[in-house]
């Protein structure tokens, strides 16, 4: 599988999946109308979603306001994983308020076109589409205040700056992506 970092400084691959409001969301349409958009690819039931959430949501509410937004994707095996179904991806996002869409990669293609390999795992990416920065959310899961690098938002503030991101990538920190098993 392609690394993310490969293709840093590069085109983002498109998609267009389902949300749980039932809504078809296109990567396209969001950067049309937003100065960058972070693609995090999460689940419900990784206990490192549970510990960036609140963080997430901050960041949301923050840098919406200079047209930027967060999209959530689950690309996880529902078969092997029922947790992370898409039914109950929706009660998950109305249970934690989730501020950000929420979508659902049945089919693991977006994951594997991206290069994602952990959840959560981030990929910012600008107006033009073009990947600005891959990795983690922040250096310190499990202890918000004592944060010393506080990678999105830096990496946000510098695109809104029209700066160089750096670092542009580091090592995402969470729980293995839970791809499909091969039928044969």
């Amino acid at each position: 599988m392609e690394k993310p970092d490969t293709f840093l400084g590069n085109y983002a691959p498109d998609f267009e999946l389902p949300g749980i409001d039932e809504a078809v969301y296109h990567l396209a349409s969001y950067l049309k109308n937003n100065r960058g958009v972070a693609v995090i690819f999460m689940c419900n039931h990784c206990p490192y979603v549970g510990l960036y959430l609140d963080r997430l949501k901050q960041i949301q509410s923050e840098f919406q306001a200079q047209g930027f937004t967060l999209i959530g994707i689950n690309s996880n095996d529902a078969t092997q994983y029922v947790e992370d179904s898409f039914e109950k991806m929706k009660t998950f996002a109305e249970q934690k308020q989730l501020n950000f869409p929420y979508l659902w990669d049945s089919n693991q293609d977006v994951a594997h076109s991206f290069g994602a390999q952990k959840t959560p795992e981030v990929f910012l990416l600008d107006n033009t589409g073009i990947l600005r920065y891959t990795g983690a959310i922040d250096d310190n899961p499990q202890e918000p205040e004592a944060v010393q690098a506080h990678y999105l938002r830096d990496a946000l503030a510098a695109v809104v700056k029209g700066e160089a991101v750096t670092p542009a990538s580091t090592e995402a920190i969470g729980c293995s992506l839970k791809w499909a098993k091969n039928e044969t």
